[in-house]
């Protein structure tokens, strides 16, 4: 028998494609190496130091000095912390329901087959794109109660305008009603999300005799759920973030009726100079968003549907 011939031409092309492959690695790792400088100096590196921080008393002043557990312990017993959380509780509990049935009903007008669709769109879309202070600028001429337009509106059909920013009782919901300016951004999303729902699915349930609220309620719905935790979810995170409007507009009053968890962190760290107790504030409401986050990922199994799942 004769012997097999060598196959350099095998092992050569395997050594091009090995060393193609490292140059692709190397270049994957150049092009991530700005987002993970990045991360690590502006995200990481300040949530490790503020683990640290948040053990010391510090005034930004005098070198930090170690307090151990302390800050946390004044945490469990602060009545502005427990105020702050209840003020942010009601915020969300208001802003975020009211914002999905808003931004999901303008997806839903908006999916029609209309013309200008695209133009309604975009309009509903912009002011989810204006900066903060401009927005609570805007809502401080809009809600003002003696030359506001709201209340110009209301006094015409015969309604008293209440004081809004100027009254402990209606500051947070005038707040409240103001976020409904950036519906735009959860609109969007549940917009892409209809029309990705399947047209045979609303054409079988017709067959069937199905309604337009039992097609909603079975089918866009469950469709859509995806999506609805999504928003959910983010929005939740970001409620409990809110911090522009109030130190614009009402600065935490009046009388704290508007006093939120993290305009009362900021107070802390830069009015009076507790970056210690700010610091455990912090972690304080990143195990908050954490838990409320795990628990809302625990129920979607109970009503999120994915297709295929």
């Amino acid at each position: 028998m004769g012997r097999m011939a060598p196959q350099p031409a095998r092992w050569v092309v395997g050594r091009v494609h090995l060393r193609q492959a490292q140059r692709e690695e190397i270049a994957f790792y150049l092009f991530i190496l700005p987002w993970i400088a990045g991360f690590l100096v502006f995200w990481a590196g300040p949530m490790l130091a503020s683990i640290a921080i948040s053990f010391t008393q510090w005034d930004i002043l005098t070198p930090p000095s170690w307090t151990g557990v302390s800050n946390f312990q004044k945490l469990a017993t602060d009545p502005l912390f427990y105020h702050s959380l209840k003020v942010t509780t009601i915020w969300v509990l208001g802003a975020v329901p009211l914002h999905q049935l808003v931004s999901l009903a303008l997806a839903l007008l908006l999916n029609q087959r209309v013309p200008g669709r695209s133009l309604f769109r975009t309009l509903f879309y912009m002011p989810a794109a204006v900066s903060g202070v401009a927005v609570a600028l805007l809502w401080l001429w809009l809600l003002d109660p003696y030359l506001g337009l709201l209340n110009f509106v209301l006094e015409f059909f015969g309604l008293p305008g209440p004081k809004w920013f100027t009254s402990e009782t209606w500051a947070l919901p005038g707040l409240i009603v103001m976020s409904l300016w950036s519906v735009g951004v959860p609109m969007v999303l549940y917009l892409a999300g209809l029309q990705g729902v399947p047209e045979e699915l609303y054409e079988s349930a017709a067959i069937d005799g199905a309604g337009e609220l039992r097609k909603f309620l079975y089918i866009t719905i469950p469709m859509l759920s995806p999506v609805i935790l999504f928003n959910l979810v983010w929005g939740v995170i970001g409620s409990f973030q809110v911090f522009t409007q109030v130190y614009v507009m009402t600065q935490g009053g009046p009388n704290r009726a508007t006093l939120f968890y993290v305009l009362y962190l900021y107070r802390n760290a830069f009015e009076y100079f507790e970056m210690g107790y700010a610091s455990a504030l912090a972690w304080g409401l990143f195990l908050i968003v954490i838990a409320l986050t795990i628990l809302q990922f625990k129920l979607s199994d109970r009503w999120v549907h994915y297709q295929g799942g």
